[in-house]
């Protein structure tokens, strides 16, 4: 409220554009930019206290706020006050409706652009590309007339490694070597990330050999790479020669791909190294990630009671943190663990959702498919009930019990016709629900 009075004496004593102006973008950039938006609406009523720097600050503030139909009505402004021919507006509405996906409305603005510059280029086929229109971001860029900047191969690359393009990926990184004299870090790291998604791990692992500055970023890109294309003994190696040479701090990103790595090839040694890393650096102890991360790490290995060390220490105990420990116990036929785990992450208000019922392992057994069918019972969870069915489908060895459960689970949300599906199936799969007993009292009798 203060701040808001101070913006109203400011428009009364001085209602000039070279003094609103720099507040207008000090707001933009503030934790609250909507109050960007109040000064540009007050500017409104001073005819003299705006100029075109004025509507694009207020449109930066509707991309923060996600705002369309305010960033429509500045244009409505900007096409009345007579600046909309102006490169810098139009850019900015571009900019506008690329961040709200509107690539309709971009389209339109860029084709209304008389001579667009780079700027202009660069946003267009960033929106195209982010609308999922990959294809046509590679055609607009082949159809630039003006030189493109690091920006737009960058964006370009991304939609090369979208489509996988590998042959004309190459090409486009040889036209960046032939047309750009200094090397650009965040361009050579595209077109690593670009190599490595599209499986070209010899033209990968020499452009990292041979860029003349790498920072973590690129380490990351191609530990991860290497270990999503199967590589991991290669992917734990580099992460190795990270650390010994010091070229840079590993961050989270780094730390999960190489633990993913280890996890995968079971490599308890590695992983146990990079867990000692971890210990001494106090922001990824407390990350989620990077628990998750080493939960997962344990449980594939084996090593049961350091998983449950590692969940037991989280700070924040996520969905995801609940079923990968669940899961792990599960997978190595600890079901009443399971059963005992899955009760305390009811207990503490978490409730399992589609990811945790899809990492469930097929192998799980009876009891444990039985509490999770309970509890979408107990929570009137129907979304649940059918992906659990889809689990169970065409699975052998599925109890009666459990199968009884998910018929009653159906019974429950009245869906009569699905509980009676259930029990035909059990039917022909010759399973027979054993006949309730039950002790009662009458009189002194039992």
């Amino acid at each position: 409220m203060r701040q808001l009075n101070q913006i109203h004496a400011l428009l009364v004593k001085n209602p000039r554009p070279q003094v609103l102006n720099p507040w207008l973008g000090y707001l933009t950039k503030s934790s609250a930019p909507q109050n960007a938006l109040f000064l540009y609406n007050q500017m409104l009523h001073h005819p003299t206290s705006h100029n075109h720097y004025t509507f694009t600050y207020a449109l930066k503030a509707c991309c923060l706020l996600h705002s369309p139909h305010k960033g429509q009505e500045i244009q409505a402004h900007v096409t009345k006050s007579g600046h909309i021919s102006d490169t810098f507006i139009q850019n900015s509405l571009l900019h506008f409706y690329v961040i709200q996906s509107d690539i309709v409305s971009a389209t339109r603005v860029f084709d209304s652009i008389p001579i667009p510059d780079v700027v202009s280029w660069t946003s267009m086929i960033s929106g195209l590309s982010k609308c999922g229109f990959v294809e046509e971001a590679i055609v607009k860029f082949m159809s630039m007339d003006v030189k493109p900047n690091s920006t737009t191969l960058v964006t370009v690359l991304s939609s090369c490694s979208t489509l996988r393009a590998l042959k004309f990926g190459k090409a486009f990184h040889g036209h960046c070597l032939r047309n750009f004299r200094e090397r650009n870090l965040i361009l050579d790291n595209a077109v690593l990330d670009f190599y490595l998604r599209c499986g070209s791990l010899a033209s990968a692992r020499y452009l990292f050999v041979n860029m003349p500055k790498r920072d973590v970023v690129s380490w990351t890109i191609v530990v991860g790479g290497y270990a999503q294309r199967g590589f991991c003994e290669e992917a734990v190696k580099l992460f190795q020669q990270l650390l010994q040479g010091g070229e840079a701090e590993p961050n989270e990103a780094t730390i999960v791909n190489v633990l993913s790595a280890c996890s995968s090839i079971c490599a308890l040694s590695s992983g146990q190294q990079v867990h000692a890393y971890i210990s001494n650096r106090r922001d990824l102890m407390a990350n989620v990630n990077v628990g998750n991360a080493l939960i997962n790490l344990y449980v594939k290995c084996g090593n049961l009671e350091m998983a449950i060390s590692v969940f037991q220490s989280l700070g924040h105990k996520a969905i995801i943190s609940w079923s990968t420990i669940i899961c792990g116990m599960a997978m190595n036929g600890h079901g009443i663990h399971v059963l005992q785990l899955f009760s305390s992450m009811l207990v503490n208000g978490v409730s399992p959702d589609g990811a945790f019922i899809k990492e469930m392992p097929t192998e799980a057994d009876g009891p444990v498919w039985g509490a999770l069918l309970n509890a979408c019972k107990i929570y009137g969870n129907e979304e649940m009930v059918e992906r659990i069915r889809e689990r169970l489908r065409n699975r052998a060895g599925v109890s009666t019990g459990t199968y009884a459960l998910l018929s009653n689970a159906y019974a429950k949300h009245d869906r009569w016709d699905d509980s009676n599906k259930v029990r035909d199936e059990m039917r022909e799969m010759g399973l027979k629900a054993p006949p309730g007993r039950s002790w009662i009292e009458i009189g002194p009798s039992i």
